[in-house]
This record gives structure tokens, sequence and C-alpha cells, in this order.
């Protein structure tokens, strides 16, 4: 008997060093264990027949190039006149992370909002009143981009309180135009996006309303510094207002919407969601000489067949499994993970609830590490433009499942909004408002604790 309390006593020290039990399984039921670069690529580990062909589908026409109407291609044809990427693919490649264009590169996987003060319908953003929602870089034959955005960086150093230096690079944005279409807005707001990963996006949409909200706490009533509040969003099609999920201030109710609006956006793709191109009568007087893509009221130019085929296939993207989760340093870095309060946004785990549409996906227990919830991010994070409910200093929480496969999936480790920070580190001292408390603890931590903190990270 003494033996067996004895045993029972040192149970936790145990699962202490081995990690929490089932914790490598990010997504589930659905976690994948791929290590390598489709790590990201892979359909949910626990799919059905149906559902994988639709994901085979959907995956032809999210990575496979748009091209330039009237072509023999009709079901792949329409792309814009103004565009920022010719395919889904090019901005998400092997569904993962995007990075900031190289000096003198025509950005790509970055691009820039557009918007005015004030509200649009449904509480919305206000287009510019020449240029739309959204800086097209590139436009079809006969026709000329919007513009350009030149980007400088200028170095800001952190110094540890162990002597320890570390260079930032904040970017400095000039917004160009191409001279074709008139002028910007004296007033334009504009606001750089970075492409995210894709994979997981499904669980993400199955965690339910109730399970949201639960996270919320935007009075900060329990004193702690954190005051997640969610964004409600038009949802076009169910016409009302519903919490917002996807995007980087939570501005798409669904994976669905969001595809529809890069769909408009990034490749000049009108659907049923989003039927009017986004362009200005303006531009349109400009563009009437081409015989393609004319008409802002054409019939949507992508069949909603093909809109649910590419939707099916990002939510049947699977989250990859952690790896060496239960290693030493990586479990002492989960420690201080939690003792720096990141939990707080970046919630480890959660549950699921229906989604009748893909049964794969309902009730799994998933470790996305977000609570996809906006955030005063602080000053120097802020792009100063508002969006929906979310005010120009706030953020939604990234998830950071699979952050620790970028270099390998996507050859970079660029992150944040905008791509600023070079690495993880870098990340995490750009945290501000909110989390500037957590930021402090990470940076009074000694050199090896800061090590294990980011090994964990780096483990998820």
């Amino acid at each position: 008997m003494k033996m067996k309390i004895l045993n029972l006593l040192l149970l936790p020290l145990f699962l202490g060093v081995a990690g929490h039990a089932g914790e490598e399984h990010s997504g589930g039921e659905t976690t994948v264990f791929q290590t390598g670069q489709n790590a990201y690529a892979l359909p949910l580990a626990n799919i059905s027949r149906e559902k994988r062909r639709e994901h085979v589908v959907g995956n032809s026409f999210f990575n496979k190039n748009w091209v330039v109407a009237p072509a023999s291609t009709s079901a792949r044809d329409g792309l814009g006149p103004l565009f920022h990427a010719r395919s889904c693919s090019e901005c998400h490649t092997r569904d993962g992370r995007a990075a900031p264009p190289a000096e003198g590169e025509l950005m790509t996987g970055l691009l820039f909002r557009l918007s005015v003060p004030g509200k649009g319908p449904h509480g919305g953003t206000l287009p510019d009143p020449n240029y739309g929602g959204q800086l097209g870089v590139r436009a079809i034959p006969g026709a000329d981009p919007e513009g350009n955005v030149k980007i400088e960086y200028e170095d800001l150093e952190r110094n540890y309180p162990d002597g320890t230096k570390v260079t930032l690079r904040k970017p400095v944005y000039t917004l160009e135009s191409s001279g074709k279409y008139g002028d910007f807005s004296p007033d334009v707001l504009f606001s750089p996006r970075i492409a995210p990963p894709v994979f997981g996006v499904g669980l993400l949409e199955a965690i339910s309303v109730e399970t949201l909200e639960s996270f919320a706490d935007p009075e900060d009533a329990d004193k702690d510094g954190i005051s997640g509040k969610a964004n409600h969003v038009w949802h076009a099609e169910k016409k009302k207002t519903m919490i917002g999920r996807f995007g980087w201030k939570s501005n798409q109710p669904d994976v669905r919407h969001q595809t529809a609006s890069a769909f408009l956006g990034d490749i000049g793709i009108t659907s049923s969601i989003h039927p009017r191109a986004d362009f200005s009568d303006g531009q349109l007087t400009v563009l009437k000489k081409l015989k393609s893509g004319l008409d802002p009221d054409d019939l949507p130019e992508l069949q909603d067949k093909l809109l649910d085929r590419t939707v099916t296939y990002q939510q049947t993207l699977a989250p990859p499994a952690r790896r060496d989760w239960n290693k030493a340093e990586v479990v002492r870095g989960r420690e201080f993970f939690e003792k720096a309060n990141c939990t707080a946004c970046h919630i480890p785990e959660m549950k699921t609830g229906d989604f009748p549409d893909i049964p794969e996906l309902e009730n799994q227990m998933i470790r996305p590490f977000t609570d996809l919830l906006l955030h005063d991010m602080g000053e120097e994070l802020a792009d100063n433009r508002p969006d929906g409910e979310a005010d120009g200093m706030e953020w939604r929480t990234s998830p950071l499942w699979g952050i620790g496969l970028t270099k390998t999936v996507n050859d970079h480790t660029y992150f944040l909004h905008d791509g600023r920070a070079r690495n993880l580190e870098e990340a995490v001292l750009w945290h501000g408002g909110e989390s500037e408390e957590s930021r402090e603890f990470f940076q009074n931590l000694p050199a090896e604790d800061r090590a294990a903190l980011l090994r964990f990270l780096e483990s998820l």
C-alpha cells in the first residue's frame, strides 16, 4: 500500500517530464504525422472517401492559375482585370504562410487593404472611392495595375536585462499610385496583411459560437489585463450578423466567405457572395476598352460548385502533429509559456462542436493555441485602420499550431500580420498592449529559459 501511495505521489512529476497526455494530437483524430514540406497539405487523417474526392477537386482549383477571359478553359477564366495573384496557392504556398517581398520584388504574399474613415453597409469598411477595398498590384494585358507599396525598414534595438541585444525591423510603408486611376483619397487608410496558413481552418470553423463567447471578456471583468472581444460581421448568405473568426481582424464569419473575399480581392474573380468586381465607376471608365472583366455587374465568374470544392479543400486540410512534445526542454518551455500568461489568448485546448457538412470535424479535442478573438496588441503593431468592430490596434489571436514547421514548409521564418518578425523571438518581442506583461516576463527570463520557451513554440 505504501508503495502504491508513493507511486501516485510521484505520478504528477513523471507527467510533468513527459508533457500533457495526448497533446501531440493537434487536431484530435484529424491530426497527420508529417514533418516534411507537405506537412500542411494533407487531408484529415479521418477523412471519408466522399470528402477525399471533394478535397482532391478543390485542391486543383486552389493550386492552378486562373486565366483571362474568354478562354477555352471557361471554368478557370475571369482573372482580373486588376488582381494580386493568379491562384490561391501563389500566396498560400504549400498551404502555408507567405513571406513579405524581398527588396525590389513585386509583392505577392503580402497585400494591402484600403478604406476611408466611416462605416460601410452592415458595419463594414468604406472602400477608397477610386481604388476600392484592396490594392491591385497586377493587371491583365491592356490594363494598368493600381499601384504598389514601397517598403523600407528601420532598426529598433531591444535590450534584455541580462545585456543581450536584439534588433527588430520596423516596416515603413509608402502607398504609391500608378497614376492611371486618379488619386487615393487624402483620408485613405491602408493595412498590410500577409497570407496565413490555411490548414486546420475547418476545425476552427467547427468551434461553437458558445465556446468562442466563453473566451471573451471585453470589459476585463476578471481584471487580468486581457480583454478579448469578438468581431461581429455580416454573413452575406444568411443575411445576418455573426461572430467573425477568420482573417487578421476576424472579419470573416466562415471559410466560405473568407474564400469568396480572397477570390474577389486577390484574383479578381466574382462569386455569388461577391457578384460585383472590386473596382470603382471611375476605373470602369478607364477599363472600358478591355474585352475581359469589363462589367462589374456581370454574372458571377466562379460557379458555386467550384467555390464549394475550394472551401471543402481548405476545411479538410489537417493540422500536423507536434514534434518533441515530451522532451524535457520543451516541457519546461511550456511551463514558462503558461507562467507568462500567453495562454490567456493562445488558449491551448478546446473541443469542436457540431459540423454536419463534415462530420469528421465534430467533437474533436484540438490544440490550436488561439481564442480567435480580437486583442489590443499595442501601438507598435497598430495599423490604425478599423475593420468592423476591430479598432486600429486590435488583431485576432493567431493560431500557433504548426508554426514550428514554417521553415520546413515555406523556407522562411517571417511572422506577424505583415511578416516583420524574422523569427519567433522577434515575434514575441513585438507584442504589446494586452500582451505587454507577457513580453516583459519573457524578457526577464534567463537566456536558457527564453530558449526553452522558444523551443516549446517550435514544437507546435
